[in-house]
């Protein structure tokens, strides 16, 4: 054989390879698994994350229904889904992602704040029924809320008497309003809050426990020595625990957009086990 037929080959293999390591991370995904100590908590409290759905051309309901699966086996306390529900590019119908979701339940219920993807999606309703954005996606607001996923909005609610959970709205898109989310917090117990985009956490107080968040994809594609090509935080925060300015976590979500596509950077479904201090 020679030499650069060799290489073409060897090439080939490699592309091929390459691309199936890609499907796999992009239709796979991993359970990634936390036990943390929850400052404030009396009891145990376990938390299912499910994040950047992205419901659209590339994730259908076949993925929407295993994650659904996975997270009903793991008999969470609440389960929080922190944006982008539908991709901005969704060029069907909701009906799909709407039946999976509906399948979700939990003791302290099913909770969610908007991305910016989900402000596109209800931007581009908004121009296909002639209304404007605020009609369209309080009528998606609506439509999720009657299948029991209620959405914070720069609100919170008390849960129990040791946890609080808030949602602030999207930095993108919305008008996040970190201390309107707060004032029922009460001064002792754990406080939860969801963003969909991490560098909100530079806006929230030391009162608040843990901020859990998604919307970088953990830069989606990672290329050695390089890192994410888009990491999506201006802040640096693209997966997994911060520290500072406040507690967070990042996760990688679940779905994918721009192209159907992960590399060295793997879906996660988050499950959180808080133990008290």
């Amino acid at each position: 054989m020679d030499v650069s037929r060799r290489t073409v080959l060897l090439g080939g293999v490699g592309l091929g390879a390459l691309g199936a390591t890609s499907v796999k991370e992009t239709y796979g995904y991993e359970l990634t698994s936390h036990q943390h100590v929850l400052p404030g908590l009396h009891t145990p409290l376990r938390v299912v994350q499910l994040t950047d759905l992205h419901y659209g051309p590339f994730i259908r309901a076949a993925s929407l229904n295993r994650w659904v699966e996975t997270t009903l086996a793991l008999r969470p306390d609440i389960v929080l889904i922190t944006g982008d529900f539908v991709d901005r590019h969704l060029l069907d119908s909701t009906a799909p992602l709407l039946q999976a979701l509906s399948r979700l339940t939990a003791p302290l219920g099913v909770w969610g704040v908007w991305g910016n993807h989900d402000y596109d999606y209800c931007g581009s309703e908004a121009r296909r029924l002639g209304t404007d954005l605020t009609v369209a996606r309080e009528t998606f607001r609506t439509t999720l809320e009657g299948l029991g996923i209620r959405i914070l909005r720069n609100a919170g609610t008390v849960l129990r008497d040791d946890l609080y959970l808030a949602g602030v709205d999207d930095l993108l898109r919305g008008d996040p309003q970190v201390q309107q989310a707060l004032p029922q917090m009460p001064t002792t117990g754990a406080v939860l809050l969801m963003s969909h985009n991490p560098d909100v956490l530079e806006h929230v107080p030391q009162r608040v426990t843990l901020t859990v968040c998604g919307h970088t994809h953990g830069g989606q594609v990672r290329l050695p020595f390089l890192g994410p090509l888009r990491p999506n935080s201006l802040l640096g925060f693209t997966e997994g625990w911060v520290f500072g300015p406040a507690a967070g976590y990042v996760s990688r979500g679940l779905g994918v957009t721009g192209a159907p596509m992960r590399l060295n950077c793997p879906a996660e479904l988050v499950v959180f086990d808080f133990q008290p201090e």
